[in-house]
């Protein structure tokens, strides 16, 4: 048995809570991730964890070797990255994570170009616009939008986001009789809005009067928008937006090139929409590795001179 593998796998199968997720993440079986703990509990003459068709849970001994496990793994990485970082050889998996539009538009290039410089990596691009647990999908890096959670995540800040109001000619050109563009927050009740319904905010749109000569700046108004469509996804708010279905609170590099041509326009212009701050996080698990520090220098470095301000 190899000992230290036995060991690196019983400590991913406990911050994971399954077989099957750490048998994802080797490319292995969870059967064969499972012989591994076992044989560790046989050499160990100790029972570490209490299995269910449901679940996993540590046993006392379990509790007890797996914080002294988690610790030497740990470090052992870290030796590991030190000797990579002084060779400047970078190899392996790398698990980021994203929201789907931002993977797409802004990260995926900037893969492209860490890949073509470190030729030994694999990046493993996992695109959602929910919420994942990092530790439990194994995830060595990701894009966090918005005010971070006090959580053990270590987290470096890329930039921040400013959404705007827009909407494609399609749908202005289309309004009913009676029914005028938008001139100021209030207007938006009358009108078919389109909600991203993973922001923490929900449909509540706030907005702050940009100073001016009959407005005290930082005056500020919240909407409850309403409409017909409600999506969790950043790509059907693009899509139904340009397909003219509404009018989207979102973040303009959704949409640069079509606001740059005049097929969408951004309403309410005097109006402006609370930034939110742009994170590069990892768990602590990896914060040793150089595979993790490299991508998000690289990562860090691309955004910040393009001076990237707008994320969902």
């Amino acid at each position: 048995m190899d000992r230290l593998k036995a060991m690196q796998t019983f400590v991913r199968v406990v911050e994971s809570g399954s077989f099957s997720a750490v048998a994802r993440e080797t490319r292995s079986t969870q059967s064969a991730i499972s012989k591994q703990v076992a044989a560790l509990e046989r050499d160990l003459e100790a029972k570490l964890l209490s299995r269910t068709t449901r679940s996993l849970a540590l046993t006392e001994a379990g509790e007890r070797y797996f914080t002294k496990a988690r610790r030497l793994v740990e470090e052992i990485a870290e030796a590991e990255a030190a000797l990579r970082q002084g060779e400047q050889q970078l190899s392996g998996w790398l698990r980021v994570a994203a929201s789907v539009g931002f993977g797409r538009l802004k990260l995926l290039p900037l893969v492209k170009s860490f890949l073509a410089a470190h030729s030994g990596v694999k990046v493993d691009l996992r695109l959602n616009d929910g919420m994942i647990d990092l530790i439990e999908e194994g995830i060595d890096v990701s894009v966090r939008i918005g005010e971070l959670a006090d959580s053990a995540l270590l987290a470096k800040r890329i930039g921040t986001t400013q959404r705007v109001l827009l909407a494609s000619r399609r749908y202005l050109e289309a309004l009913p009789v009676g029914l005028q563009r938008p001139a100021k927050p209030e207007d938006l009740l009358a009108h078919n809005c389109i909600v991203y319904s993973e922001l923490a905010t929900l449909n509540a749109w706030t907005f702050a009067k940009s100073q001016d000569e009959t407005a005290l700046e930082g005056s500020q108004v919240t909407i409850r928008a309403q409409g017909n469509l409600q999506t969790n996804s950043s790509e059907v708010i693009r899509a139904s937006v340009l397909s003219g279905m509404g009018i989207a609170y979102a973040p303009t590099w959704l949409f640069e090139d079509e606001m740059a041509s005049g097929e969408l326009e951004v309403l309410l212009p005097d109006w402006q929409a609370p930034s939110l701050p742009i994170h590069l996080v990892t768990p602590p698990q990896r914060r040793a590795s150089a595979k993790v520090k490299a991508f998000v220098a690289h990562v860090s470095h691309h955004l910040e001179t393009t001076r990237l301000r707008d994320s969902p």
